[in-house]
């Protein structure tokens, strides 16, 4: 078995973050109550014309934009036509010959090396209604028809459901960041088909496409399992038909639903009722400069800056803290990154609040970190604050004062301290002479005692050895 090579495309289906649908004015809006958000034009009643949102097709090529495609600057729309309950047209409105963008590319890293994974085309359309299977009936809601999609289509260039599961992730992590989509798989609004077939030379095998997958983990299992299946044919000499396959979780192997379909099914063929999209560079250029930091942009400036790859990386997972950040590349980002991923997340998740919903403002927090990093105050008087920075709107010094946890920074107060401290305790002068480490942190920590924790610990380690080494 290990004599054949995988090989694994996808076709991700993505609904756009627009508050209406590609070709009405209905609500695009998840989990209300079914069949509310509809009209005439999503039913394609006689007399009705669609019209294309222009906000979708923005959030189209910003997709377009950040996977590195091309870009058809003249669009039509094409009907793809076959009969299903759940397509009240008869009929889907799409993008056949021109889709908005092609020949893109992701970029993954598989152990330490980078690959590109590339993206044949990106294309516009809209999606279908919601099938809801009980016992022997289907029930419909078309509160999903006509919601604008873009279906992003892989290139077969993956070899192994590592690959596959690391490409949905980062096409995930980049079409949250650009507000393409929410990408919440588990309300429909992403949703993946496997390509895998089998080959032991370098022709690929024949392919089929398992539909619907519920999540990312489910469609790096189909890879193993569907290859598996096909290479177990293979070797009992049968063939390899094209098929749409469906996954069953439970155990876990792929099931066939029919016979894969061809173009030719599907009956393409212009949509009369919308005219050519045309966009114009300038159009182009000013999509472009709306864009924020893409995520790979961001976890470069961070690793720049010295964050561990392990921050760099839980930063970006949680973007209203990578937003936080945008604009203050200039503060110590390790002190930063630490801050936010420890008792500030921690705050953040007992109160139950998000980072916007607090009183920590850019600016404060610039002033916080710069004082940490000046050693103007320790990480015990920052915990000690932590509660009025985040609910009050007082100054950061106002609060050290009203608390009275000021740090002793004053060379001359420390030293007084310190040298009596020695005086207290002289017998660990012989220890630090004889090489025991822990004779100064026993005088640190009676330096700490005699100044209530408010010493500056950096400062005050400084002068104590500076002390110890003149006995």
């Amino acid at each position: 078995m290990s004599e054949y090579q995988i090989t694994a495309g996808t076709e991700v289906h993505c609904e756009l973050k627009s508050n209406t649908k590609m070709f009405s004015d209905s609500y695009n809006r998840f989990g209300t109550l079914a069949n509310t958000n509809i009209n005439a034009i999503d039913l394609a009643y006689p007399g009705t014309l669609p019209t294309i949102n222009r906000y979708a097709v923005e959030l189209a090529l910003k997709a377009c934009l950040a996977f590195h495609c091309t870009i058809h600057k003249e669009m039509y729309f094409d009907r793809k036509n076959y009969f299903y309950p759940d397509l009240p047209k008869g009929y889907q409105i799409t993008q056949a010959r021109t889709p908005i963008g092609v020949n893109g590319y992701v970029e993954i890293e598989v152990g330490g090396v980078k690959k590109k994974i590339g993206i044949h085309d990106i294309h516009i359309e809209e999606d279908t209604c919601k099938s809801t299977h009980f016992k022997n009936q289907t029930y419909l809601d078309f509160n999903r028809c006509g919601v604008p999609l873009i279906e992003i289509v892989s290139e077969p260039d993956m070899k192994s459901d590592q690959e596959v599961i690391l490409y949905l992730e980062k096409l995930r992590e980049i079409l949250f960041y650009t507000n393409v989509s929410d990408c919440k798989i588990e309300e429909g609004s992403m949703r993946c088909d496997v390509n895998v077939s089998v080959s032991k030379t370098e022709k690929l095998g024949t392919r089929t496409e398992t539909k619907n997958l519920g999540s990312i983990h489910s469609c790096g299992a189909v890879v193993l399992a569907e290859a598996k299946r096909q290479i177990e044919l293979l070797e009992q000499g049968k063939e390899i038909h094209e098929e749409t396959r469906r996954y069953d979780e439970k155990k876990n192997e792929t099931v066939l639903m029919r016979v894969k379909e061809t173009g030719n099914d599907y009956r393409y063929f212009p949509e009369p009722n919308i005219p050519p999209l045309v966009l114009t560079d300038a159009y182009i250029e000013e999509v472009r400069s709306k864009m924020e930091l893409l995520p790979d942009e961001r976890r470069r400036l961070y690793l720049e800056k010295g964050v561990s790859p392990v921050h760099a990386d839980k930063i970006i997972q949680n973007k209203p803290l990578s937003d936080f950040l945008i604009g203050l590349e200039d503060i110590d980002l390790v002190i930063a990154s630490n801050l936010l991923l420890g008792d500030i997340s921690s705050y953040l998740n007992k109160t139950e609040k998000q980072l916007s919903d607090t009183k920590i403002t850019q600016e404060r927090f610039r002033v916080l970190v710069n004082k940490l990093a000046m050693k103007e105050i320790t990480n015990k008087v920052f915990k000690d604050i932590l509660i009025d920075l985040m609910e009050t709107d007082a100054d950061i010094d106002a609060i050290i004062q009203a608390k009275g946890i000021e740090t002793i920074s004053d060379e001359s107060s420390l030293l007084e301290v310190i040298r009596q401290v020695i005086a207290d305790h002289f017998e660990s002068v012989d220890d630090f002479k004889a090489g025991k480490d822990r004779a100064v942190k026993f005088l640190m920590g009676q330096i700490m005692k005699e100044t209530n924790g408010k010493a500056n610990p950096s400062l005050a380690n400084e002068l104590l050895l500076k002390e110890l080494s003149q006995r």
